[in-house]
């Protein structure tokens, strides 16, 4: 059973199932600790079956998005605006302004920023004070130091920024970020399990909702890091993308637990 004791944010709002659809080019990718990458299939057929489902929001993340044509997630998030009517973030290669409008317009609904915000953390506020802060998501990818506590990292995952993470997404709230998108490098694509311990340490540092990313194998893991680890929202890739659990099953055994997810 999942013990009672919940992230306070979570009495006044929902728990948040939402699919993390990496992409590469045209494909939809997966891969270990952001690197070795394999090719699964089409993004916008996956993001529909997932809508189709129940899922909450879609989240796209491009993951090459300096090195490749930049227009391919504007044409991608403008396509499945068109079919998925549920909240849809947009992240990678974003550094500027005009880069998170042109994805607005295309569709998306929240911009997720990590590398620019690193380089230029007044970017956060910038990106909060044209659109709202609830379009603004501050993407934090993080791995564990071996003296302890977590680093930020840039160029998905690849690239040290010497600031510690828990003190980065406090300043990204200070800032104006509306929503910390946080993914464990450490554990992304393992599925085993999330970096629980990281989750609470930022959930207890912001009052912004925390979405929670990296490890999930089983649904044990999604309980864990809602009751010990107080994520508001929850995102999955490989047990959705390889059919190993739905969002109908996530959120059928979360409703049997009692948690408080949508009711689709």
């Amino acid at each position: 059973m999942v013990g009672n004791s919940f992230n306070g944010r979570l009495a006044m709002s929902n728990l948040r199932l939402i699919p993390r659809l990496d992409v590469k080019g045209p494909h939809l990718i997966k891969g270990i600790q952001l690197e070795g990458v394999r090719k699964i299939g089409d993004p916008h057929e996956f993001a529909v079956r997932y809508y189709n489902e129940g899922a909450d929001e879609i989240i796209y993340m491009d993951a090459v998005a300096s090195l490749y044509d930049r227009d391919m997630l504007l044409k991608l998030v403008e396509r499945t605006a068109q079919d998925v009517f549920i909240p849809i973030t947009a992240g990678g290669g974003i550094r500027s302004v005009e880069d998170a409008q042109a994805l607005l317009r295309a569709g998306a609904d929240k911009i997720a920023v990590n590398s620019a915000a690193t380089l230029n953390p007044s970017l956060i506020g910038d990106i909060a004070e044209r659109f709202g802060a609830q379009c603004m998501v501050l993407q934090v990818d993080a791995k564990r130091r071996t003296n302890g506590g977590w680093e930020a990292y840039r160029d998905c995952g690849r690239e040290h920024t010497g600031l510690d993470a828990i003190e980065w997404a406090r300043e990204g709230e200070r800032l104006g970020a509306g929503e910390i998108l946080l993914t464990s490098v450490d554990r992304e694509g393992t599925r085993r399990g999330f970096d629980v311990e990281l989750v609470r340490a930022v959930s207890e540092a912001v009052s912004i909702p925390v979405i929670a990313s990296g490890g999930m194998g089983r649904i044990e893991h999604f309980f864990d890091v809602v009751s010990r680890g107080q994520a508001d929202a929850v995102a999955m890739a490989h047990v959705l993308h390889y059919s190993q659990l739905s969002i109908e099953d996530v959120r059928r055994q979360a409703l049997a637990q009692h948690l408080p997810v949508r009711t689709v």
